[in-house]
């Protein structure tokens, strides 16, 4: 049997994790070192499943599992996080210091988890798109059976009352598996806590949501495997989940009689057979990933965003539905300054965004001003003020690495807007940049932009001028030279990838190798349905209708230009990502 090593990592917010790491005891000389991360279920920690580390047999494979926030040894409350996508992110800082600590690349990772921490684990693949080798997921828990009628719908509502509060499983463990050793250590172990925040709980599901509808977007070779007797979980998302994966190779197995705890079955010697192969046959390919250059013209979101153009049935019900929502917003602007700016100027404009950044309810007569807050409150617009504090995240740390390199710090964004993200990131920097240059289409955004850089007093190194962001020889003969180029909000109200891709181009030539482009993406949106069919862009009133782009394919068209991710940021829904890349070539 191999021991394990007991250890610690900080996280993003500070905050030091316990993990087990098994070291490789075969490991060949020169060989890259491979690894398998473990995330345990709910409710547990990672000594309920060190037994995989010698039942899956993998002598020449680190193996590292984590006690979760709020879990075992490592600290918080008991079956708690601050929310769902802090535990996400906890796992991509985990995989980050697998890198820093023990120098086991991303690509050279494997990963087998279990139940909540399944779907911690897919949602990280989904929304990160890390490059690792292969993804296994027993029984995820996409749909706890609650089975009391409405539970969901009451905790949600129970915690606008009463702020977050904790809930105990009702489940025995004698129907988590058949296992009579693993009945009796559940009962007896002392770090099982069988309570979990409601915060957690309704995280769980959120995001739970968002990864079946969104499979297709998991492009990392995937092994699904279903207990056949869950009393815990339904299977129907798990099957919908399976279905709609985006990766080309995958496998699913269903395991007749297992209860919840799949891993730890009492014949679970052919379900860890089936790990074993998958985890070793995915190492010995080569790291594919399908191309997404020409996403665009062909697959799930080129299909999406042609359904969401496409005009409805005249007089269909949903045909009705929408032009109400439209009639409706439209008397709304009569007194909700936020929406009538979003009409006149465009809801995707700069002017509606410098607006929705500002976040002071304007309106004529309490009614409007009460509008206008619910419309700056909604979950897009929530998600666009994170992006912003994200966007000013990655800019300061990418001014520091240009000044720890020794590298003068030459700012520009080819789309600012009103440029107040990047005005506002510098706030207590020291030294300032030597030069920023805002660009824009638009010269309302030219003329307010140009306003707010003197407002700031930052005019004896910041500049305002129109440019194209499309315009590739333009963006090359950038004049002083940027090595830190900014793109935000910009590359997601294009669907075509060619003037992404021109885009990028222009940049990469511009920026020299050492240098860091921040970018934005969407790959995900719960209202574009409502976007396309009541909002305006600022395309001559034309209808905003948008594709998404999954994270992978964001990045592919960054490398494909001659930069490589560094770090990223996604916001608690999911909505709006942050990506730092660092030019290479």
């Amino acid at each position: 049997m191999r021991e394990a090593q007991h250890q610690t990592f900080r996280t993003h917010d500070g905050v030091e994790l316990f993990y087990r790491h098994w070291p490789a005891t075969e490991v060949a000389p020169g060989e890259p070192r491979q690894a398998v991360m473990l995330f345990h279920r709910g409710h547990e920690h990672s000594g309920r499943i060190a037994h995989l580390v010698d039942e899956l047999d993998l002598p020449h494979i680190d193996f590292f599992a984590w006690d979760a926030r709020g879990h075992g040894q490592s600290p918080g409350a008991r079956g708690d996080s601050p929310s769902f996508a802090t535990s996400v992110r906890d796992v991509q800082t985990f995989c980050d210091h697998l890198g820093s600590a023990h120098q086991i690349a991303e690509e050279n990772i494997a990963v087998v988890a279990q139940s909540v921490g399944a779907v911690i684990a897919a949602t990280w693949v989904h929304d990160y798109a890390p490059r690792i080798r292969s993804l296994v997921l027993a029984s995820p828990a996409f749909k706890v059976k609650l089975y009391v009628p409405f539970a969901r719908p009451g905790l949600a509502l129970m915690r606008r009352f009463r702020g977050n509060f904790f809930v105990n499983s009702y489940v025995k463990a004698r129907f988590l598996s058949h296992d009579p050793q693993r009945v009796e250590s559940y009962d007896s172990d002392p770090l099982i806590t069988k309570a979990i925040s409601v915060n957690v709980l309704l995280g769980l599901y959120e995001a739970a949501n968002r990864v079946v509808a969104d499979a297709q977007a998991i492009q990392v070779p995937t092994q699904l495997l279903i207990s056949g007797a869950d009393f815990v979980v339904h299977r129907k998302p798990q099957e919908q989940f399976f279905e709609r994966l985006g990766s080309l190779r995958k496998e699913k197995h269903i395991l007749p009689g297992f209860f919840h705890d799949t891993l730890g079955e009492k014949e679970r010697a052919p379900a860890m057979a089936s790990i074993r192969r998958f985890i070793l046959h995915n190492f010995t390919l080569p790291l594919q990933r399908p191309a997404l250059l020409d996403a665009d013209r062909l697959g799930a979101t080129c299909a999406e965003s042609e359904a969401l153009a496409a005009p409805l049935p005249r007089n269909s019900l949903r045909d009705l539905y929408w032009r109400a929502t439209r009639a409706s917003m439209r008397l709304g602007s009569q007194l909700s300054a936020g929406v009538k700016l979003g009409f006149d100027t465009g809801f995707d404009s700069g002017s509606t965004l410098d607006y929705v950044y500002r976040n002071r309810p304007t309106g004529h007569t309490p009614v409007g001003r009460l509008i206008d807050q619910n419309y700056l409150n909604s979950i897009g617009w929530r998600g666009i003020r994170q992006r912003k504090l994200h966007v000013e995240e990655l800019l300061r740390l990418a001014m520091e690495q240009l000044r720890g390199q020794g590298s003068e710090v030459r700012i520009v964004d080819i789309a600012a807007g009103h440029g107040r993200y990047i005005l506002e990131a510098l706030q207590g920097v020291a030294p300032l940049p030597e030069s920023i240059l805002l660009r824009d289409y638009s010269d309302i955004n030219v003329r307010d932009g140009s306003a707010l850089i003197q407002e700031k007093g930052l005019g004896d190194i910041a500049r305002f001028v129109k440019g194209n962001a499309f315009d590739r020889d333009d963006l090359a003969a950038l004049d002083p030279k940027p090595t830190l180029a900014v793109v935000s909000g910009l590359y997601e109200l294009f669907a075509d990838n060619q003037m992404v891709g021109d885009s990028l181009a222009g940049l990469a030539s511009a920026v020299e190798p050492g240098g860091y482009l921040v970018y934005t993406g969407q790959p995900w949106h719960p209202q574009l349905e409502l976007i396309a069919r009541a909002l305006t862009s600022h395309r001559e009133g034309q209808a905003w209708v948008m594709r998404r782009r999954t994270q992978a394919e964001m990045d592919q068209l960054v490398e494909a230009a001659g930069f490589r991710k560094v770090t990223m940021r996604v916001d608690e829904w999911g909505i709006f990502s942050v990506s730092l890349a660092q030019r290479v070539q």
